[in-house]
């Protein structure tokens, strides 16, 4: 009988453990726009789409005309997958490139770093200027 309790208990610790409250997948608000952002596996790595924002609401088939690169403005914005290739954990991860579509603005590399109180913290960098943005898990 005393087996079963410890085992029940191990069992309990191991959904508490850092590393298994550690996987990030799954839908983030971004905070801004009511923006949605869906973190994925990819492979071996993390990746993240966006999946909903008030604009996209209005207009489903809106375009990324925000980007500084002429030839990308055309893409669609629903789907467009805004982080790349994010590596580490349990509590932080670095990767890129990073996008922001609502800027516009694109960083080579970034990093994700999850709080304690259970927020996410995307911080995208170009050489030394970086722009952190703190998202929460969404309903």
């Amino acid at each position: 009988m005393k087996s079963r309790y410890l085992l029940c208990a191990f069992g309990l610790s191991m959904l508490s453990s850092p590393a298994w409250a550690a996987d990030i997948t799954g839908v983030w608000a971004t905070g801004s726009e009511g923006g949605r952002v869906e973190i994925y596996r990819c492979g071996k790595a993390l990746c993240g789409k966006l999946v909903d924002a008030r604009r996209l609401r209005a207009n489903p088939d809106l375009r990324d005309v925000r980007n500084a690169d002429p030839k990308l403005r055309q893409r669609r914005l629903k789907g467009l997958v805004v982080l790349r290739n994010f590596r580490g954990g349990p509590s932080e991860w670095e990767g890129g490139p990073v996008y922001d579509p609502e800027s516009g603005d694109g960083a080579d590399s970034g990093r994700l770093r999850l709080l304690a109180d259970g927020k996410l913290k995307v911080t995208g960098c170009i050489a030394i200027f970086c722009r952190t943005k703190t998202w929460t898990r969404a309903q």
